[in-house]
């Protein structure tokens, strides 16, 4: 039922990705997702130096055999990043898979691949899915608007873009953007999708090393409750409201914002751990999508794939062929 053309590209069980999380995706999320099943990627940027994540692709490897792999996203930064030196630990670590995002790759693609690793792309629209199969990119993971983070500037829903992209592409599509149990999973596959990418619905699972009143408050969230900031720049980013997010809207409402004025709440490693690790929800922002409104637990990565699998294929075996029936007669 779950072999297609993700789980053979990674080598795993079900077709379910945890994709890279800033400050979030760490070793513990990552053996997690592996050992049930499915594939996670470590954020290489959530660590200074190329070094430091060498020591957590290590770790990682202690506690899993199994695949895992490494995010990497090409973003304008307040400090400069040395690209080809993080690609350089993952190639010399063994690691097979690199999931990237932002801008384009491609100026790195000659040295992924030379080094045998595979890319699966971020992308929020068709063409941006279509340059990535064109400069070689093994799969896409084409994130809806519902997606926290960055959405992009188009506003084009799942429900459209996984259609799109399984029309215009030949490589496998993950589906990105409003997943977060096994309705969700069965929807993307019959829309087209090889498999599903979750980043909200991971977040609050017990292994993510968040401060635990930062998880309940994605629990509490609904739907509704997710803000798009720094629109004005051209950068949207999908985030739980809050205080900070309201001081955000403010100044943008003013007109003329710059990211100069907006830094002090949307970015560094400070601020993040008072928020992620301190639970201080009124020093930054939490992105987040607006499947929060489908997020009623915490529970463990394990628990939270058993039920995701056991909700896919009772409606596959057992609700749809019911439904489809019932239609007929």
């Amino acid at each position: 039922m779950w072999n297609n053309r993700i789980t053979e590209l990674f080598g795993i069980e079900y077709p379910i990705i945890s994709g890279g999380m800033m400050w979030l995706s760490r070793s513990e999320l990552a053996a997690a997702v592996a050992e049930s099943g499915g594939i996670a990627f470590m954020t290489a940027l959530t660590h200074p130096t190329a070094e430091e994540m060498r020591a957590e692709i290590v770790k990682c490897r202690s506690l899993t055999k199994k695949p895992f792999g490494v995010n990497l996203t090409f973003l304008p930064s307040l400090r400069p990043i040395d690209y080809p030196a993080y690609l350089t630990v993952c190639a010399e670590e063994g690691v097979k898979f690199i999931e990237t995002a932002g801008r384009s790759p491609e100026p790195y693609m000659e040295q992924i691949k030379g080094a045998g690793m595979k890319v699966i792309h971020k992308c929020t629209s068709i063409r941006h899915a279509v340059k990535a199969q064109e400069i070689g990119c093994d799969a896409v993971s084409i994130d809806g608007f519902e997606c926290a983070g960055h959405p992009g500037e188009d506003d084009v829903t799942s429900l459209i873009l996984i259609p799109r992209a399984a029309d215009e592409l030949d490589i496998p599509v993950v589906a990105s953007g409003g997943f977060g149990d096994g309705r969700g999973v069965v929807a993307a596959l019959s829309l087209g999708a090889d498999g599903v990418n979750m980043g909200t619905r991971f977040f609050a699972t017990k292994e993510t090393g968040v401060n635990e009143r930062v998880k309940e408050f994605v629990v509490a969230s609904s739907e509704v409750d997710t803000r798009l900031i720094m629109r004005t720049l051209g950068n949207s980013e999908r985030v739980l409201n809050s205080p900070t997010v309201e001081k955000i809207l403010e100044i943008e409402g003013r007109g003329g914002a710059s990211i100069e004025d907006l830094i002090p709440f949307v970015s560094g490693k400070d601020i993040k751990r008072e928020v992620l690790e301190g639970g201080n929800l009124d020093r930054a922002v939490v992105a987040a999508g607006q499947v929060a409104g489908l997020i009623r637990d915490i529970p463990t990565v394990a628990e939270l794939f058993s039920r995701i699998v056991r909700e896919a294929e009772e409606i596959i075996t057992n609700k749809l062929p019911k439904t489809i029936g019932a239609q007929e007669g």
